[in-house]
């Protein structure tokens, strides 16, 4: 039998984690803090690269110079990418927004390993169908375009300017659910703010949230 001491003890440690638990779910899921020691950070040169897209076209960063690239960290499974593809239209409306301005959208995904959630060109091509994403969505299939970035969420963005500088990182939107859209939408946000000449933008680094990007382990 135990102790009532003993007990009590259970008791406080058991509530400590459902109380931990509780935290972590109401600040958001998948919410990282801005930190980039492995990537980019505001004001970085964006490192170049190059990735073929699902279709099988090559895109380089550079290909882009002279336009403001948004980079979006893509898993077509994770809940939180379906929010703004599936479940809303958040982005087809963002990237309308912009069409035949000078600005470019990309989706990465490096989910870089068979079996890995999100994976291979067959299960990309059915979600750009389905969720009517109108830009390229590249495989980064070594993960290392994500690793030289520092991708952490799916989704996470990386706004790169005209000249190259990365200039935003963060998330799509202010709130850090599944299911609800929040009222700012940062992407937007800074976007407009590079289109009327700002360098500096207001909200330029803030926590991602999200699934983890599925690397594949080395």
């Amino acid at each position: 039998m135990i102790s009532i001491t003993r007990r009590r003890t259970l008791t406080s440690i058991l509530a400590a984690g459902i109380g931990a638990l509780g935290v972590a779910v109401a600040t958001g899921a998948g919410t990282v803090a801005p930190s980039f020691e492995d990537g980019v950070k505001v004001g970085d040169k964006a490192p170049e690269f190059t990735l073929t897209d699902i279709h099988g076209e090559e895109h380089s960063l550079s290909d882009y110079e002279g336009k403001i690239v948004v980079l979006e960290w893509f898993n077509p499974d994770c809940p939180f990418v379906k929010k703004f593809h599936y479940k809303t239209d958040t982005m087809r409306k963002t990237y309308a927004s912009f069409e035949g301005k000078p600005v470019e959208f990309l989706a990465i995904n490096s989910a870089s390993a068979p079996g890995k959630q999100g994976w291979g060109e067959e299960r990309n091509l059915e979600a750009e169908e389905l969720y009517e994403i109108k830009y390229p969505i590249l495989l980064d299939k070594d993960g290392s375009v994500g690793h030289a970035f520092g991708a952490k969420r799916t989704p996470h963005v990386f706004i790169v300017d005209a000249e190259g500088i990365v200039r935003y990182i963060g998330p799509i939107d202010s709130t850090s659910s599944y299911q609800e859209v929040g009222e700012k939408n940062y992407v937007e946000i800074a976007v407009n703010q590079l289109l009327d000449g700002e360098s500096e933008i207001v909200t330029a680094d803030i926590p991602a949230y999200g699934c983890a990007v599925k690397y594949v382990k080395k």
